[in-house]
């Protein structure tokens, strides 16, 4: 019964090493498997917004990649993109224009 007991606990051991070098080796690849963004790229990374399901394999979603939106349909036969809408810079004069003038044709609401 004695070499029961020692072989259980040598296998034990044995199982307790091999799950701490799994945990250690996942953590090291993990560091350097990472990618690091270059120093003047630092929003070069695309960036999961969001998905909606819409069937078994199929799905719309949203990434974002340098300041820019992209809706992608995804499904089993392919990836195709659905909208863009450009990062953010500076707004248009006309839209800016547009917007002052609805402002100023507006109507104060009756109280």
């Amino acid at each position: 019964m004695e070499s029961f007991a020692m072989n259980f606990v040598v296998t034990m051991l044995a199982l307790g090493f091999v799950i701490a070098l799994a945990w250690l080796s996942l953590r090291f690849l993990k560091g350097r498997l990472q990618p690091r963004a270059a120093p003047g790229r630092a929003d070069d990374a695309l960036r999961f917004v969001r998905a909606l399901p819409l069937g078994a394999k199929e799905r719309v979603v949203i990434v974002e990649h340098r300041g820019e939106r992209w809706m992608l349909g995804v499904a089993a036969g392919g990836i195709s993109a659905l909208a863009h809408w450009p990062g953010p810079g500076p707004a248009p004069v006309a839209a800016a224009a547009a917007v002052s003038d609805d402002a100023q044709n507006e109507r104060p609401m009756a109280r």
